[in-house]
């Protein structure tokens, strides 16, 4: 300012010297190096825990449902062999190789290809395709045109959790007579029986519904439908409920760790971490669900082919045909039947394609999963570069 010149600057009233100051300050004094302060900025402890770009998280997004894709391709496509096993070693009260571990399917599925040709695994994929999308058609149809809801969280009331489990059993009421029929196209022999058409289990599930009297020893699909109806919504409330609590332990096990690291990372309950945690449980769930369920599905499978005169491969020996003969009165008597003649390991017939089945179906997501991970790490974009020294600090070492 003008007029000012003349003035000193003081400081807490004392007037402070030009060789003071920043400009002048000297880098010897009596003949010794006088060492400077680095002017280092304030790093705040969680800086390094930036937020991840909008690609970053797009690559992610694209991972998980990489996975996601990869698991629902899994199920349908590349396991469909090992459900046809299962299910031709769960309705044939014959079986002398129970098959509860998946080493011993290795000769008859090579014995297979070799007399029946390598398609000989993928009968019926069609129709449990349709099968499939039948049954999310008309949950999702139902849901529309009633106050139902298709899908409940753990904020759902009652009243919302009971009209979900009630369309539940109306949808796979309305599906069963088609399922039965599409179970028949998959364990039935090639080489003993027409090659069904894609339109088939339509027309074989309608002749099934209108079917309500006794033929023979064929179980009507009403006396079929509380058993089948009972197992599939028990088996999807207990799905539900074990996703639910290991979702629960996952997300307590990602916080721990946090905490083990001395601080909460942005990523603790971001969208990525969430999908992740809920393909991970829904894995574990089904599996569980699965096992679980097992017998009983056993005993479902058996009823639904009694009567229907049905010829399947002889998993014995993987080289010849065998028709299936049964005479059950219904649930019960097939349970107890199979314990008495079969014994209680004859509930478990198949096992191991199950267990197969699902090694499979883990090897593939995380197989999917370390590829995606490495092209998101090809992909990320290069982090800015931090904010260099003074250039006086080079000059000076």
């Amino acid at each position: 300012m003008a007029g000012l010149e003349s003035y000193e600057r003081v400081y807490r009233g004392k007037p402070i010297k030009s060789w003071e100051t920043e400009s002048n300050f000297p880098h010897t004094y009596l003949t010794q190096e006088v060492i400077r302060p680095l002017e280092v900025p304030a790093v705040h402890p969680l800086v390094e825990d930036s937020p991840p770009s909008e690609g970053d998280l797009a690559v992610k997004k694209y991972m998980v449902a990489g996975c996601g894709l990869a698991t629902l391709i899994t199920e349908t496509l590349l396991v469909h062999p090992l459900i046809v096993l299962r299910r031709q070693c769960q309705v044939n009260p014959g079986l002398n190789k129970y098959h509860i571990i998946p080493i011993t399917l290795v000769p008859v599925v090579v014995r297979l290809h070799q007399t029946q040709g390598i398609n000989t695994l993928w009968k019926g994929i069609g129709s449990v395709l349709l099968v499939k999308g039948m049954l999310l058609a008309i949950e999702d149809f139902i849901s529309k045109i009633t106050p139902w809801p298709k899908e409940i969280t753990c904020n759902s009331s009652l009243k919302a959790f009971g009209q979900h489990v009630l369309l539940k059993c109306v949808s796979i009421g309305l599906v069963t007579p088609f399922y039965s029929a599409s179970l028949v196209e998959t364990v039935q022999s090639e080489i003993a029986s027409e090659s069904p058409g894609i339109l088939d289990v339509f027309r074989d599930g309608a002749i099934r519904l209108v079917e309500v009297s006794n033929k023979g020893r064929l179980i009507p699909i009403y006396s079929l439908l509380p058993p089948t109806v009972a197992y599939g919504v028990s088996k999807y409330l207990f799905t539900l409920a074990v996703q639910g609590v290991t979702s629960r332990i996952m997300h307590i096990r990602q916080k721990q760790s946090q905490e083990l690291r001395g601080a909460y990372s942005r990523d603790l309950l971001s969208e990525t971490v969430a999908q992740d945690i809920e393909l991970q449980s829904s894995l574990i769930s089904t599996f569980m669900a699965e096992a679980l369920f097992y017998p009983w599905e056993t005993v479902i499978h058996r009823l639904h082919l009694q009567g229907t005169r049905t010829i399947i491969d002889n998993l014995d020996t993987g080289r010849s045909v065998t028709p299936l003969l049964t005479g059950y009165s219904g649930a019960s008597d097939c349970y107890s039947t199979i314990i008495s003649t079969e014994g209680p390991l004859g509930l478990y017939k198949g096992f191991g394609a199950l267990i197969l089945e699902f090694s499979i179906n883990l090897v593939i997501v995380r197989v999917v999963k370390w590829v995606l991970t490495e092209l998101r790490t090809l992909l990320r974009p290069k982090p800015k570069s931090t904010r260099d020294p003074p250039q006086w600090y080079y000059n000076d070492i």
